[in-house]
């Protein structure tokens, strides 16, 4: 997956013309890179860790049945909210 908010990040710093202040040299662009990288890289792992805990959560037996009451909940408020509109 694509980290939209580094897309977001390096669009700024493009758009901008740098980063840091004027006569700064390349220290500040590269912290700005550093900690971009460091921020998606974070993301990265939140993401295949809570993809992780979720899936082992949601494919148990309680997991189960857990998604199959919440999906006819879900399904059978759909089907009366459309018996009530007429």
């Amino acid at each position: 997956m694509i980290n939209p908010w580094a897309v977001l990040y390096f669009s700024a710093l493009v758009l901008a013309g740098g980063a840091g202040t004027p006569g700064a040299g390349a220290a500040g662009p590269a912290a700005f890179v550093a900690a971009v990288t460091l921020a998606s890289a974070s993301r990265q792992l939140f993401l295949a860790a809570g993809g992780t805990v979720w899936g082992r959560t949601l494919s148990g037996p309680r997991g189960r049945v857990a998604t199959a009451l919440l999906s006819a909940v879900v399904i059978s408020a759909l089907a009366t909210g459309l018996l009530l509109r007429g």
